[in-house]
């Protein structure tokens, strides 16, 4: 089924709309008798690979953040929803389950509780309940709790006379742990702590009280004590150890209709508010100190992106100088006073997200946007004059296939023309941004038809299937070569583009993990000019449930090429030529398809930093076992080397919180006098030869 491209944005790859159609159908490349062979000339260098391409992407869509990386255990904490009489069914809709939240129901009669709007402890009421002499108050279904471990939590309570409140966890067994707080006539914040006995994903929290008169509870707080400044110690720990070097946050489409300033101070003081761009409730607990500590948490430079939808330049200039402003400053001032004394110092600040695009909350024509832009660049650097801005790009290949404004019988949008959005950053922007955005989300086997504008179904080989996502990085390279050309001031160098959002097939998988690693391979073909790349979304590096977690085959395709290949990437020639592309250049379709001339294996090198080591990573995208005679020219192996290899049993085969790892990266030596190298199916390998003294 054809798509009409207005409807292939970042939203629908997403949500799944566009799925897989046949990939897998025609028989896989079978090698010919003759020998693949790969010379790795030392002589010829490029620039070192930037280490923000190990970067990641994180939004507030739906619950993503809320459920993955922070520890808070229940949804709409602050009574957004009010309380329910029945709890609603979980939703078969695929985007309704991205913003589904858990609600609050009754216990005792529903005709007992109302909203109190006049004396709302935050947002626009708060939950009144009139007790009586048999329990009463609220309770919240279909949680997930480990037994034994400790929870701490807080609730934010008044009641007309003094009350004894009662906190229950109640496992799908009804074995049920309780601990009581007390409340008073002024709203009070009372801790308590309480540990299950059992595990469950089936729980219920419940609190009740009985007596005269009316509880009111203004917020509920319940989190694993073993919680690390309120993100959970499990996936923070794994987000550490896959070591992303940038991480860009909160948004995304999110970004267009997102006021920070309901973000610091209080938690339980911070209004929930209704995301118009996801439809979902943001409790507005991982706000902007929180997501900045997360980034020192996990070691990763911070990228924030800057709403430029609904928001207006003295909002993003108040932004940079609470981060990053003194503490005699009217914002640093404010930063201080919620705890966080000093500045964040962060460099990096995106400028808007996908303006171009007609889906973009805020979206307005290219010649009134660069004015916008403008003003933000001058607001914020006037504030912090050190501060590194990056504008969204909207490059031809891009406006093309899915991101631009779709003309009947103009499909293809051309280098310069008035649809051409990162033309108009270079030519009225110049100046006011040190790098240009840039995403890709190619769909699973489809293509896009330069005649119509539409996609259309195509059944493609393991390897055609696998390099979608570095063809899409290629046929961006293509337009930069154009850009160029029309300014000649990009050969200097100094103007970067960020790849800050990516990704290719959402379902985790062994064949998903070999196309990331072509991905790589295709960036650092580019390190001239690709400063940083970031993977939608960075928690996919990570499978989890409510109560654990694991690293992903993704995430093990990353982390293989992060610790193990090398920085200063050197020339590959070989004897097996890509093919010729099958399809009219333009749009998703690069002049030259991508990949080293070794075909249907993908071979990079690159020495280390101090140059006595040579990196080579090699791919076989292909569902039958390769080999490839290496040789060196300019280097000078010696002794026992290192290789480190990506594998899994299948295509499918993926990682799963409480299985055995289906995909895995194991080390083993290397004899570095060795020409031939021998990959299983839908593998890859990365090999450390030792520079001979």
């Amino acid at each position: 089924m054809n798509n009409n491209i207005s409807s292939i944005t970042r939203r629908n790859m997403l949500l799944g709309s566009l799925g897989l159609a046949g990939t897998w159908a025609l028989p896989s490349f079978a090698a010919s008798s003759s020998t693949i062979k790969g010379v790795i000339n030392i002589g010829e260098k490029f620039p070192a690979i930037p280490p923000y391409i190990y970067g990641g992407f994180i939004e507030h869509i739906g619950n993503l953040i809320n459920h993955s990386l922070w520890s808070e255990v229940l949804d709409d904490r602050k009574f957004y929803y009010g309380v329910l009489e029945v709890a609603e069914p979980f939703p078969t809709d695929r985007r309704a389950a991205m913003s589904y939240i858990r609600k609050w129901t009754a216990v005792g009669p529903l005709s007992a509780i109302t909203l109190d709007k006049k004396n709302a402890y935050v947002g626009e009421h708060s939950p009144s309940i009139a007790l009586s002499a048999t329990p009463r108050g609220v309770t919240q279904s279909k949680l997930s709790f480990k037994g034994g471990r400790p929870y701490t939590g807080r609730i934010v309570v008044s009641s007309d006379e003094p009350t004894e409140i009662s906190i229950s966890i109640i496992s799908a067994k009804k074995d049920r742990q309780t601990v009581k707080v007390k409340s008073s006539q002024e709203w009070s914040t009372v801790s308590f702590e309480i540990t299950p006995k059992v595990s469950s994903t089936e729980s219920h929290l419940e609190i009740t009280a009985t007596g005269s008169g009316n509880l009111r509870i203004g917020a509920v707080s319940l989190m694993p004590a073993d919680n690390v400044q309120g993100f959970r110690a499990d996936t923070i720990a794994l987000m550490k150890e896959m070591d992303c070097k940038i991480m860009r946050m909160p948004g995304g489409n999110f970004i267009s209709a997102y006021d920070w300033k309901n973000t610091i101070g209080d938690k339980d003081k911070r209004p929930p508010t209704l995301d118009p761009v996801w439809k979902a409730v943001q409790p507005n607990d991982v706000g902007v100190d929180e997501l900045l500590q997360m980034c020192k948490l996990i070691n990763c430079e911070p990228y924030w992106c800057v709403n430029t939808g609904s928001g207006e330049p003295r909002s993003g200039a108040e932004l940079v100088e609470y981060v990053n402003g003194a503490s005699d400053t009217e914002w640093g001032a404010k930063r201080v006073a919620n705890g966080h004394a000093e500045p964040y110092k962060v460099k990096y600040w995106n400028i808007g997200n996908e303006m171009y695009g007609h889906w973009q909350f805020g979206h307005m024509s290219r010649d009134q946007y660069v004015i916008k832009h403008n003003l933000f660049a001058d607001a914020m650097r006037a504030v912090d004059p050190s501060i590194y801005i990056v504008a969204p790009g909207g490059f031809v290949d891009e406006m093309t296939t899915g991101q631009g404004i779709f003309i009947a019988g103009q499909a293809q949008v051309h280098v310069g023309s008035e649809r051409d959005w990162a033309y108009g950053m270079l030519k009225d922007s110049w100046g006011k941004f040190d790098a240009l955005a840039t995403h890709a989300y190619p769909p699973e086997g489809k293509r896009f038809d330069l005649q119509t504008g539409k996609l259309f179904d195509v059944k493609m080989s393991p390897v055609e299937w696998a390099r979608q996502p570095a063809n899409r990085v290629a046929t961006m390279a293509d337009a930069w070569e154009e850009y160029k050309k029309l300014f000649p001031k990009l050969n200097e160098g100094n103007i970067k583009v960020f790849f800050d959002e990516w990704a290719y097939s959402f379902q985790d998988s062994l064949k998903g993990a070999v196309a990331i690693s072509l991905t790589l391979h295709e960036f650092f073909r580019h390190t001239d000019f690709i400063a940083m790349a970031g993977y939608t979304m960075g928690t996919a590096w990570i499978n989890f449930n409510a109560t654990e977690s694991t690293i992903s085959a993704r995430g093990r395709a990353f982390q293989l090429y992060n610790k193990h290949f090398g920085s200063i990437p050197v020339k590959v020639n070989g004897n097996s030529p890509q093919p010729a592309p099958q399809y009219p250049v333009g749009g998703d379709q690069p002049r030259v398809n991508t990949g080293s001339p070794t075909y249907p294996l993908d071979v990079s090198a690159a020495l280390t930093e101090d140059g006595n080591t040579l990196t080579i990573a090699l791919v076989n995208p292909t569902e039958t076992a390769q080999s490839i005679d290496l040789s060196f020219e300019g280097f000078n192996a010696k002794g026992k080397g290192k290789v480190w290899s990506l594998i899994g049993k299948n295509a499918e085969a993926t990682n799963v919180v409480g299985k055995k790892p289906d995909v895995v990266v194991l080390e083993s030596t290397l004899d570095t006098s060795s020409t031939n190298f021998k990959l299983a199916p839908l593998s890859v390998k990365i090999f450390h030869f030792p520079k001979s003294v």
